[in-house]
């Protein structure tokens, strides 16, 4: 597995040097790399998407994991180093075990990048990755919401994301990327990485996240509605739900009672009231709302 020197050295090598307009922080420490890779619990023959590779230090683990890796790296400059380093160390079998995608993984509109998705020919895979910060929470949405042939994630992110990942209702975390993940799958924070895993070190804590999606438990046939929906209702956090949504749905209160000021608004699920705010809700009682609102 590389180590700090040879990760400088591979960079000093080409002139190169972690940019930070990428996100590039190199996660060095081998047993916080062995323990993204022993999360994912790879079969040997199974496709991996890693974005962000860098020097490619979690791609080698993942393939000595025997993982087929399709990897997606932003920095062209880097793409040359990482595109020579595994043809060297696979010889023959490199077409077969490594795929290297050049530019952003993500296109417009939530969606894996055309030249991804044609590497994936449609096949199940997972993402493990260390991501660059600014791309973490779109990804992850994105692969959640929206991409059922990817059936888990093992990342590591920014602390604050995890945060808002693992988020309970009520908590100061909560939001959006917290309910609209927990709705579709099972989110897990694995463990906190320091600073000084990386390099060059950040100036925030980061923390690795195991995210295994069941979509078809959530109950939710229009994911992107449901998005729509949520993120509606937490652009207006500091409201209640009753005077957020009363002008949605025209008509008395539930069983016509007065509503103490909230306004008119859907007949409510069991369990949720009028005067709540969007934080105070479960991923569950978010599902239930939205039903409700659709109805």
């Amino acid at each position: 597995m590389q180590t700090l020197a040879e990760i400088r050295r591979l960079l000093a090598a080409r002139g190169l040097s972690p940019r930070h307009r990428f996100g590039q922080n190199f996660l060095h420490d081998p047993r916080l790399v062995q323990r993204l890779v022993q999360a994912a619990e790879i079969v040997p023959g199974e496709v991996i998407l890693e974005v962000g590779p860098g020097t490619g230090t979690l791609t080698e683990a993942l393939l000595d994991a025997g993982a087929v890796v399709i990897a997606s790296e932003i920095d062209r400059d880097l793409c040359g180093l990482i595109e020579d380093r595994m043809v060297e160390r696979l010889g023959d079998a490199a077409p077969d075990r490594f795929t290297l995608v050049a530019g952003d993984c993500l296109a417009a509109g939530r969606a894996l990048a055309p030249a991804i998705v044609e590497a994936l020919r449609g096949r199940a895979f997972r993402l493990v990755a260390n991501l660059p910060y600014a791309i973490a929470s779109p990804l992850i949405a994105t692969l959640v919401l929206h991409h059922a042939s990817c059936h888990g994630l093992f990342v590591t992110v920014q602390r604050e994301v995890a945060d808002r990942l693992t988020a309970a209702p009520g908590s100061r975390a909560a939001g959006t990327l917290g309910i609209l993940v927990q709705t579709f799958a099972d989110v897990r924070r694995l463990c906190t990485l320091p600073p000084g895993a990386f390099w060059p070190p950040p100036k925030v804590e980061s923390a690795m996240v195991a995210i295994r999606p069941d979509r078809a438990a959530a109950g939710v046939d229009d994911p992107e509605s449901y998005a729509r929906f949520v993120a509606g209702l937490f652009s207006q956090r500091r409201k209640t739900l009753g005077r957020i949504l009363r002008d949605r749905t025209p008509g008395p209160a539930p069983g016509g009672a007065e509503t103490h000021g909230e306004g008119a608004g859907p007949p409510w699920p069991p369990g949720i009231r009028p005067g709540q705010r969007p934080e105070e809700l479960s991923p569950q009682a978010f599902v239930a709302l939205w039903r409700t609102m659709r109805a």
